[in-house]
């Protein structure tokens, strides 16, 4: 504990990276004060009660990364999600549009060429979405009350809003690339993370009014609730960090007077290698039915309503069908930014091989038989983090199986079936970004003390030693 805070320490003893993490502290601050700006002419207070309602839709998993804006329509309502979208539309472009795979493959320059498509993509995105909120604004009613959301509609709330949420959305996309570049850190991660951890203070306080107040919840129940998060943080850590390292060997080859080449090295293969995307593609297509739950002429129909309910949260099917996609968005994105036969064949041009293989096909096999196993891994996970708050709030509706959903109802215990009612805050898709992007910070602040001799935060970094307390 001691070397922790010597490393906190040394953080600050080092001026530019003092002045970097100053820098990112004071963006982040300013993205939040951003999120308290409301977009001209929203009844805010009416608009929250309805999203609150209804945030098992897609409403609820656009708030998400925004950190509440959403709800409450801020000038960063949309937050970072339209250059998400961008980001992922132009990845998978690459794959089939040979423009965009030539570019990739050209280095910084090429690189830069996207992520000014990327810029101008988001502006779109964004100028879509702004106009689809602001007619929907119009035109929906609150159930509760029967009054608008806008308090004066017309063509001049339409462009008002349009020109809000986009000019925030391309702020924050600014925000987000001047931390990346002058700051620590990646700064759309950071931007996603400060959303999802500035609601640890509610957490904080329903857990004290639940267990002081009401007394719904005894102590034993947040010891248990605390000792599984941390379990899922320790899952995650274990995870996020584990890789299948497939040696490589390099045969020596001799160029002029020189003898290079005869090293051994390894090919990691992460576990995860999709990282969130998966989880955001499946929850995006799951949110869908769910929003159409919330229109009248959806509900009156027996055949719609039956089979939208059968995959809302906390139903079997929802399980089924959340996995599913899950491990097959995992193995269609792994298929995209990993390509086996593309990785033989330039180990072959180099003089390497796997010990044991053949060059050519058969090494491409044996590294695609390695991918797809750890991917099934790596997707199963995933949907378990993912599943784990659905499991804790709604339970698994089981006894709704037919034929045998009568004798499930009367013989297991009620919190597996009802669930426990906890919100479990930092569960899922929220937990797997926050861990993520606080793992990828730590460890460029720790390279960035080690590059100047100090030690790092975990005892691995301690393996270059230089001063410890002198600056």
């Amino acid at each position: 504990m001691s070397k922790f805070f010597e490393a906190i320490a040394n953080v600050f003893r080092i001026p530019d990276l003092r002045n970097r993490i100053l820098f990112t502290l004071g963006l982040l601050a300013i993205y939040r004060l951003g999120g308290h700006i409301p977009t001209p002419g929203i009844d805010a207070n009416r608009l929250e009660q309805f999203f609150q309602q209804n945030a098992g839709g897609i409403f609820g998993f656009f708030d998400l990364f925004s950190g509440g804006m959403f709800r409450r329509l801020t000038v960063f309502a949309l937050g970072i999600m339209p250059y998400i979208t961008s980001s992922i539309i132009l990845q998978l472009m690459t794959v089939v549009v040979p423009t965009l795979e030539k570019l990739q493959k050209e280095g910084e320059l090429g690189r830069r060429k996207i992520t000014q498509w990327t810029r101008y993509l988001t502006v779109i995105l964004a100028f879509v979405q702004s106009a689809t909120i602001a007619g929907a604004l119009q035109s929906a009613t609150d159930p509760r009350t029967g009054g608008g959301f806008v308090i004066n509609p017309g063509i001049g709330f339409v462009l008002m809003t349009m020109i809000s949420l986009t000019t925030g959305t391309a702020f924050i996309m600014w925000l987000g690339e001047q931390i990346t570049e002058r700051g620590i850190g990646n700064g759309m991660s950071l931007i996603i993370f400060t959303g999802i951890v500035i609601g640890l203070p509610n957490a904080i306080q329903e857990i004290y009014t639940n267990v002081f107040v009401t007394g719904q919840w005894n102590v034993l129940q947040v010891i248990v609730i605390a000792l599984m998060m941390i379990a899922v943080i320790g899952l995650i850590v274990l995870v996020e960090r584990g890789e299948r390292r497939i040696p490589v060997q390099y045969a020596k080859r001799v160029i002029g007077r020189k003898m290079l080449g005869g090293q051994s090295t390894h090919l990691p293969l992460k576990v995860n290698a999709g990282g969130v995307i998966p989880v955001i593609f499946a929850q995006s297509l799951l949110s869908i039915p769910q929003t159409f739950l919330t229109y009248d002429s959806v509900r009156k129909s027996p055949w719609l309503n039956g089979m939208l309910s059968a995959i809302s949260y906390g139903e079997v099917l929802y399980f089924i069908a959340y996995t599913a996609l899950i491990v097959f968005f995992s193995f269609f994105y792994v298929s995209i930014i990993f390509n086996p036969n593309e990785a033989a064949d330039n180990m072959r041009k180099y003089g390497g091989f796997i010990p044991g293989i053949r060059p050519g096909k058969n090494t491409a096999d044996y590294m695609n038989k390695i991918l797809t196993k750890i991917t099934v891994v790596g997707g199963l996970y995933l949907a378990l983090l993912s599943l784990l708050p659905v499991i804790l709030i709604s339970g698994i509706k089981l006894q709704r199986l037919p034929l045998i959903g009568n004798w499930i109802d009367g013989n297991f215990p009620r919190f597996i079936l009802d669930g426990l009612g906890v919100t479990f805050y930092f569960g899922g898709t929220s937990l797997l970004i926050v861990v993520g992007v606080a793992m990828d910070t730590v460890n460029q602040v720790e390279a960035q003390l080690i590059m100047r001799h100090y030690e790092g935060f975990t005892p691995r970094a301690g393996r270059i030693r230089g001063r410890r307390s002198s600056g």
